[in-house]
């Protein structure tokens, strides 16, 4: 998954309440190229996505951890 796709998995789970903050920054997210723009944008989604659970919010996390350069 790239993180464009990881951004966009958030923008279609906006109903979440954990993740009210985040959905402005993924929508943002999801329409950058690949570069250092996203790679902060993906920092700001992944700090306000820290109270989401479940399957799909682990493979989110772990692509734009990954792309982010966070461990």
């Amino acid at each position: 998954m790239t993180p464009q796709e990881a951004c966009r998995k958030i923008v279609e789970n906006r109903k979440e309440p954990s993740l009210n903050w985040a959905v402005d920054y993924a929508s943002y997210g999801a329409g950058l190229p690949d570069g250092p723009e996203l790679k902060v944008q993906c920092l700001y989604v992944l700090n306000n996505i820290s109270r989401w659970r479940g399957p799909v919010a682990a493979e989110v996390r772990s692509t734009l951890k990954a792309y982010a350069g966070v461990k």
